[in-house]
């Protein structure tokens, strides 16, 4: 196996046994944590190629490109993989968050406001998966993701990133 480059981007491989590099995942898992996670389609990427730079950055691409690139960046980051949980995105949830059926928790109009300020906050009703979750408002009769969460004992933890988060 060869190492991570963190200075370039490197496309994932399509499966695990395509993989190259130490500690890389592959699209195929990629894909596979979004659907089983979040229950978004494996389809909705059908058009998108997925990218790593640093250790365990992973991007999402609409289109191709040759690999390696040595580029400051393509696409947009959707995935951090190399911790215990993975954790997707604020811009990665708030682009294809819309599509999820599973881990997505609607939030009231207080809560709405809390957690797109950063704010912690008690959420005693869910009762599903502790871990990441789609923290989403219904706005015009649709459920529109905000941002993503991390659910444990109860409390909600807003991951909104300080730079995003905004008081409504």
């Amino acid at each position: 196996m060869s190492e991570n480059d963190g200075q370039r981007f490197d496309r994932l491989p399509a499966t695990p046994a395509e993989r190259t590099v130490e500690g890389r995942v592959s699209r195929e898992e990629v894909v596979d944590y979004f659907e089983d996670r979040f229950g978004i389609p494996p389809e909705t990427f059908a058009d998108y190629t997925f990218w790593e730079k640093g250790a365990g950055k992973i991007w999402i691409y609409a289109g191709e490109a040759p690999t390696p690139l040595e580029i400051e960046a393509i696409g947009m980051t959707c995935l951090r993989t190399r911790q215990e949980h993975w954790k997707p995105t604020t811009d990665f949830v708030q682009r294809f968050g819309g599509r999820a059926t599973d881990c997505v928790i609607e939030l009231d109009r207080e809560e709405a406001r809390a957690f797109a300020t950063g704010e912690d906050q008690e959420i005693e009703r869910w009762e599903g998966d502790w871990g990441y979750l789609i923290g989403a408002h219904t706005i015009a009769d649709d459920l529109e993701p905000i941002g993503i969460g991390l659910y444990v004992h109860g409390e909600l933890r807003s991951m909104v990133p300080k730079g995003r988060q905004r008081e409504l």
